[in-house]
């Protein structure tokens, strides 16, 4: 008779069968991953990642939910260090860049992954709008000090904009070997911080 379940051994076998399931999807794209390939990277049967998921697109979901969360996590943690909100919104491109080159498998299918049933799962629509809002957050702060002016929303996807496009170069090997990514985003937005105004009030 099949052993009886708790909320631990299924919470557990879902955190492994994710941590696998990110690992294929980012070296062979999630089509291309199947469920049997999923049970065999955990040594289980292949019906056994049905008992815990209904199907593959609910795993990339839960990959992409629990990737969203600790990256949200990372820029509270670096933002509600007391500072000021210059130094607050430095402190969020930092932990940004440092959880984009520590995770970068996570980072992609983040971010890199076009998922059409995203509004199927609740949990994943609720991370990434918490990874929305650590886009904004800082810029308000910045507003509200009066160090600079505008749409917060329309600042704070401008400065995500250049993140990201420097990191996908960066993780896709899409620099010229002359490029210092480190180099390029501090032109980048001392460029776009000089337009802004910012600290120069």
């Amino acid at each position: 008779m099949p052993r009886v379940l708790s909320s631990e051994d299924v919470e557990a076998f879902r955190r492994r069968l994710c941590v696998a399931a990110e690992a294929l999807f980012a070296e062979r794209g999630a089509e291309a991953v199947t469920m049997r390939e999923l049970a065999q990277a955990l040594g289980v049967s292949p019906m056994t990642p049905y008992r815990y998921f209904k199907d593959k697109d609910a795993i990339l979901a839960a990959v992409r939910a629990a990737a969203f969360a600790r990256f949200a996590t990372a820029l509270e943690a670096a933002m509600a260090r007391p500072m000021d909100p210059l130094q607050r919104s430095r402190s969020a491109g930092e932990a940004y860049i440092a959880f984009a080159l520590a995770e970068p498998q996570a980072y992609r299918l983040m971010f890199d992954l076009n998922q059409p049933t995203e509004g199927d799962y609740p949990e994943l629509q609720a991370a990434i709008v918490r990874a929305r809002r650590t886009m904004t957050v800082h810029v308000e702060a910045m507003i509200e000090a009066g160090l600079l002016a505008g749409d917060a929303e329309l600042i704070g996807h401008m400065f995500w904009s250049m993140l990201h496009g420097v990191l996908m170069l960066q993780l896709t090997g899409k620099l010229a070997p002359t490029i210092d990514p480190t180099k390029l985003r501090a032109l980048l937005f001392s460029t776009v911080v000089r337009g802004l105004g910012i600290g120069g009030r």
